[in-house]
């Protein structure tokens, strides 16, 4: 453990930060398996719902830094197939 105060605090910090990217990258995990859930259910307006939602929880992460914005790009581009159902995962 640090001695120095400043660092203390960082290390508080970083585990803050740490678990709300974490939460970031899990939702985006939980949205593409339902995707694929409502892909494979065959409603359209829930496969509609899914995606928008995905596709709004990954911009929100690049924004907020959880996410490179490549890995963003990709997930979406993944998305986009899944959607379309080219794409078994």
């Amino acid at each position: 453990m640090a001695n120095i105060h400043s660092q203390k605090k960082r290390i508080v910090r970083a585990e803050r930060e740490r678990l709300e990217n974490r939460r970031y990258t899990s939702t985006i995990k939980t949205y593409f398996r339902r995707l694929q859930a409502a892909v494979d259910g065959g409603d359209a307006d829930a496969v509609d719902a899914e995606h928008r939602e995905l596709v709004r929880t990954i911009d929100k992460a690049v924004k907020r830094g959880a996410l490179h914005r490549n890995a963003g790009a990709r997930k979406k581009s993944r998305a986009a197939k899944v959607r379309a159902g080219t794409g078994a995962e």
